[in-house]
């Protein structure tokens, strides 16, 4: 009796997990139909959002999302690097949003440089990025002189970059004061002021530090100021370092 018992609970036992085992494929398939072959979680609406006044239907364009297409087969990764690829998206972020909307945030790229070109001057960003052209300098941004000022060879220039976060950090009372900057390597910037004068500022650490002691040197009324060490600032007549 005992024996038989045993063997009655041991079909018992494979019969739960026989049960169990079909259950579980049972779901996995009916969640897998679900997300992939029924209309419950497709796509219906995309929405944009952020992109500082880049048209809608340009984002949409780019990302390529078709209605209707299973939301879990929406490559978030990829979408993303096919709106980054409009000239005047600096970062874009997509995301699901269940049951049927895929969401779409875009950072919209911002001018900081005027570059001097023939006829005008490119618009560029911090990442050497030329977002238009202009056939005068518009108000607000600063002329960046750089050896090799190709825009070609200024995407992605280091120096470039460092020259846009010496520019985005500046007081604003020396913000609107600067007028052109020089930018030969990263740890190399020079910022020309309004009346000529010539700050070697160095790389774009310190500057809170740098400003500080410029705004006491400015009072001597020179026309050369270093800072890039701002423990050891010096001012100068240095004509030829005015350029």
């Amino acid at each position: 009796m005992r024996r038989a018992g045993r063997v009655l609970g041991g079909w018992r036992d494979r019969w739960k997990a026989a049960f169990f085992g079909i259950a579980v494929v049972a779901l996995a398939g009916g969640v897998a139909w679900a997300l992939l072959g029924s209309s419950f979680f497709v796509v219906r609406s995309v929405q944009v959002t952020g992109g500082g006044g880049i048209p809608r239907s340009r984002v949409l364009a780019a990302a390529g999302i078709r209605i209707g297409t299973p939301l879990v087969r929406v490559d978030t990764t990829e979408v993303a690097r096919r709106v980054e690829r409009i000239t005047q998206v600096q970062v874009a972020r997509v995301s699901r949003s269940w049951p049927d909307t895929v969401r779409i945030w875009t950072r919209r790229r911002t001018a900081v440089f005027a570059v001097p070109v023939a006829g005008g001057y490119d618009l560029m960003d911090r990442f050497g990025v030329v977002l238009g052209t202009a056939a005068r300098r518009p108000a607000g941004l600063v002329v960046l002189r750089s050896a090799g000022s190709a825009a070609t060879r200024l995407r992605g220039s280091k120096a470039v970059y460092a020259a846009g976060l010496v520019v985005r950090g500046l007081p604003g009372w020396l913000r609107a004061e600067v007028t052109a900057i020089r930018a030969p390597g990263a740890a190399e910037v020079t910022l020309i002021l309004s009346d000529g004068a010539t700050v070697v500022w160095g790389g774009p650490a310190m500057g809170a530090e740098k400003a500080r002691e410029l705004a006491i040197l400015l009072r001597t009324g020179a026309r050369y100021y270093d800072v890039s060490d701002p423990a050891a600032a010096v001012t100068g007549a240095a004509a030829s370092a005015s350029g």
